[in-house]
């Protein structure tokens, strides 16, 4: 038997650790065996405690704080199949580089594989998708303190280093469970560390400042989801080099005017046009961050095979799913802004890009004129936002984002779950950012993903919350309509349209959200202009995925008729 004065110096040793080392959230599903745990996050000052009764749930908004935050986030569950409805949202963290302490409950070893209720196989649950794993012991066990201290600092270390992402700490409780509120406690003294940002080696300079005075050089930038700094801008005015800025990048809004020109934000569309894409060949490119969101960029890149290809990325696991990158520079890309350039002459490499770029801006205001379909519906939205983060489903929305979100200087950063592309847990993900943020989100969505991780609504009701919630509801896949398997029709519905027929008025009474229901531009412009009243405001759009894909056609074919006048 544990005694209650060990176990109550043990968990608080384990919550004064953890925010010792700067983890400063915690999120909780209720539960027996986490009962230690759980009493020491809510007695531990410094520490923010918050609750979701559903671990699936739970672990998507820990990952929207951590990501949003860039701070490492702790989970705690009960044991049993608990910590198994963990497992999708640390895939989704391990691939996208997401840190979170993830601390799962177990029954005593006496306890294991002798059919004891809620004792599953816990040890190494999480596999190869988390950082590193440990197995702690018993509070009894002598010397456990410092053992204890020096795991708990080895998890935040590695969760917190590049490449981020999740670490599982397992934790074996006996009964009794309950600890001493009043016992005081006093630490044994924290480990110190020090880090550093990596920089580039003299070679690696030299290396990049000749790749840099070529005219025909594209900066691809994938997902980054701190604020970027002062000397970017800098630094991409003086390479004067076209950026083609993934959605996720967090270069299409909070732009300074005088960059606003070098911020290629119409890349997907353009290079679905083959003229254009003959005359855009670049000698060099450098990629930061993980590959872009566009396929029609993916597929350039990979058909014109450029000479060099330099990827920065923190990893020796490099990201080149295409198998182009002819360099890897391991470090920071922070590095490369810091180097020191000359302004260069005028690029007419870089007058192509932008000129087309403008001109697809405005067949858009054109067609947006003209059309009505998700992506104008899309446009309207986005041009709503003001200050504010904006959480995006995968499948179509994402892409309307790449198509339609028109770079701006208003302060707007875009997060999604791109890790590994899944439609789950999305919605937890946005509460989880606005969590971290805290100031207006919103999140925009398709309705198969808002019905997977509707059960994340829940999070309204245990804290406070600032979430407007648009959903484009055109009643399945919508994206399967532009892939080839639409063109066979025999068990198309069933297996990739799979409309349900569900609308959402019912489940936002349920969870006490303001509901509005809207069909046309005109209404959803007023359904945003719309004063919140309360926590969460739904606005549920319907639309038609065949009309939308016939549409989002016309805009392509009406972009490649304008490019082939110039």
């Amino acid at each position: 038997m544990t005694s209650r004065k060990a176990l109550t110096e043990y968990v608080s040793a384990f919550t004064h650790s953890l925010v010792g080392l700067g983890v400063v959230n915690a999120v909780i599903s209720p539960g027996s065996r986490s009962t230690p745990l759980a009493y020491a996050c809510m007695k531990q000052e410094g520490l923010t405690v918050y609750r979701q009764i559903d671990e699936r749930s739970a672990a998507y908004f820990a990952l929207g704080m951590a990501k949003a935050s860039g701070r490492p986030v702790m989970l705690l569950c009960t044991s049993g199949t608990a910590a198994a409805n963990y497992f999708p949202a640390i895939v989704e963290a391990y691939y996208a580089r997401v840190p979170l302490i993830v601390v799962t409950a177990d029954r005593p070893h006496e306890l294991r594989e002798v059919g004891a209720p809620q004792a599953i196989n816990q040890v190494n649950l999480f596999g190869s998708h988390v950082k590193w794993a440990t197995d702690l012991p018993m509070p009894e066990t002598e010397n456990q303190l410092a053992f204890l201290t020096r795991h708990l600092h080895r998890s935040v270390q590695s969760a917190s280093s590049e490449p981020k992402g999740p670490v599982h700490v397992n934790v074996p409780f006996r009964e009794p469970l309950r600890i001493d509120f009043e016992q005081a406690y006093e630490s044994l003294g924290e480990i110190a560390h020090f880090g550093g940002e990596m920089s580039l080696s003299p070679s690696s300079q030299e290396f990049l400042q000749n790749l840099m005075e070529k005219e025909k050089g594209l900066l691809v930038v994938g997902e980054m989801t701190a604020q970027v700094p002062a000397e970017f801008w800098n630094f991409i005015q003086k390479l004067d080099w076209p950026v083609l800025a993934d959605p996720l990048s967090n270069l299409r809004g909070n732009i300074p005017p005088e960059a606003k020109h070098l911020i290629i934000d119409s890349y997907d569309a353009l290079l679905k046009n083959e003229t254009f894409k003959a005359e855009a060949v670049p000698e060099v490119v450098i990629r930061i961050g993980p590959q872009p969101v566009s396929k029609p960029l993916n597929l350039f890149l990979a058909g014109v095979k450029p000479e060099v290809y330099v990827v920065f990325d923190e990893s020796p696991m490099l990201r080149d799913a295409q198998s182009l990158a002819t360099h890897h520079i391991q470090s920071s890309a922070n590095a490369l802004w810091q180097m020191p350039l000359e302004t260069k002459r005028v690029s007419t490499y870089l007058e192509k890009w932008t000129a087309a770029s403008a001109l697809y801006w405005e067949v858009v205001s054109r067609h947006c004129q003209e059309e009505l379909d998700e992506g104008v519906l899309a446009k309207v939205f986005f041009g709503k936002l003001e200050a504010c983060d904006l959480i995006v489903g995968s499948s179509m929305p994402i892409r309307d984002v790449d198509t339609f979100f028109k770079t701006t200087e208003r302060d707007v950063m875009i997060y999604a779950n791109r890790g590994a592309n899944g439609i789950d847990g999305v919605v937890s993900t946005a509460f989880g950012v606005q969590a971290a943020k805290q100031r207006p989100a919103y999140l925009y969505i398709g309705d198969l993903s808002f019905l997977h991780d509707m059960n994340g609504l829940i999070a309204s009701k245990m804290q406070a919350t600032d979430l407007t919630i648009v959903i484009m509801n055109n009643d399945g896949g919508g994206i399967f309509s532009y892939l080839p398997q639409s063109q066979e029709e025999r068990y198309f519905e069933d297996l990739f349209g799979t409309p349900t027929g569900l609308t959402f008025s019912a489940a936002a009474k349920m969870y006490d959200a303001q509901y509005v229901a809207v069909e046309t531009a005109e209404h959803l412009a007023q359904a945003l202009d719309q004063p919140k009243d309360k926590a969460v405001k739904i606005i549920e759009v319907f639309t038609d995925r065949q009309h939308n894909v016939a549409t989002h056609r016309k805009l392509w074919s009406r972009l490649d008729g304008e490019l082939a006048k110039q």
